[in-house]
């Protein structure tokens, strides 16, 4: 049955079949003033927040503009800071890599369905907990007194936790107050955002592939480095690009675990919070989009994201 806004309905539509742009911009209007105006309008903010500055005597900031804050910015303390994170965001996506690779490798070429549901499942569920109530548990099982010193000492193995605390850029008096139990929670609530994009990424992989290589004599590593992980590259780098960017801006493992060296998320926040000094604050935050921006372009260089 025809109802009055029948007619009216069909006008539109016909008149949008006939005008693809219109329709184009009606998709993707909505998306784009979110990221062009939104968080576009956020970033330019603190652009031109960066080129104020803080009045040390009085703590109100001068909206005058200056070079002052930049200069501040690249200082050893704070470029010890963006090291520090750089180096702990590449070393927890190198080891999330490597231990999710065999999983999601698994999961997509051996795994029976029941069995890849159940590891598909097992993966998730993490994420389905509160985030700080995993990071805190996490403070609980590195501490000094938790089930891994526990039973470490069971197995006599104490003395070889104690020397590898004793080691530079992991010491600490226990595991819960040292970089070597950051990098474990880290990779621990992060792993999961690369499994995933791995497995997708093989789970495309033709297995006439796999059976070409073979009857051509290739060796299994061979067929690894040669097919396989040339056609995985796209889900590695999409695992990575979460890894590398999530390990970068937290600020609260760094607080929760470890000796608090600050990171840069720390920092920022400690900066904007604790010292009110908002145009370093800004300009910090240009660190981690800057250390992206250029990882984009050389994973974009070396092809990551052709087979996307």
């Amino acid at each position: 049955m025809n109802t009055p806004a029948t007619p009216a309905l069909h006008r539109i539509a016909s008149a949008l079949y006939r005008r693809p742009r219109v329709r184009l911009a009606l998709l993707l209007g909505l998306p784009l003033l979110w990221m062009v105006g939104i968080y576009g309008g956020s970033v330019v903010s603190l652009l031109i927040q960066s080129f104020f500055s803080l009045n040390t005597f009085s703590g109100t900031i001068e909206r005058t503009p200056t070079l002052q804050t930049w200069v501040d910015l690249f200082t050893s303390a704070n470029m010890s800071v963006a090291a520090r994170t750089i180096g702990m965001a590449a070393a927890v996506t190198v080891a999330s890599m490597v231990i999710a690779f065999p999983l999601a490798y698994y999961m997509a070429r051996f795994a029976s369905r029941r069995t890849k549901a159940f590891l598909v499942l097992a993966v998730l569920i993490p994420l389905w907990s509160s985030y700080l109530v995993r990071v805190y548990s996490w403070k609980l099982i590195l501490a000094a007194e938790g089930i891994i010193n526990w039973f470490l000492d069971r197995l006599a193995l104490g003395g070889v936790l104690d020397a590898v605390l004793d080691l530079p850029w992991i010491g600490g008096p226990s595991l819960s107050v040292s970089y070597l139990g950051q990098f474990l929670v880290f990779v621990y609530i992060w792993l999961p955002y690369m499994v995933l994009p791995i497995q997708a990424a093989l789970e495309r992989l033709p297995r006439s592939y796999l059976e070409a290589s073979a009857d051509l004599g290739a060796r299994p590593a061979t067929t690894f480095r040669k097919v396989v992980w040339p056609l995985a590259i796209p889900g590695v780098a999409a695992g990575s690009i979460f890894t590398f960017s999530l390990t970068l801006g937290d600020y609260i493992i760094p607080t929760v675990i470890g000796d608090s060296s600050p990171f840069i998320g720390l920092a920022i926040y400690s900066y904007q919070g604790v010292a009110g000094n908002l145009p370093l604050a800004a300009a910090f935050a240009f660190v981690p989009i800057a250390v992206m921006g250029l990882y984009l372009f050389g994973a974009r260089r070396l092809g990551a994201f052709e087979a996307l």
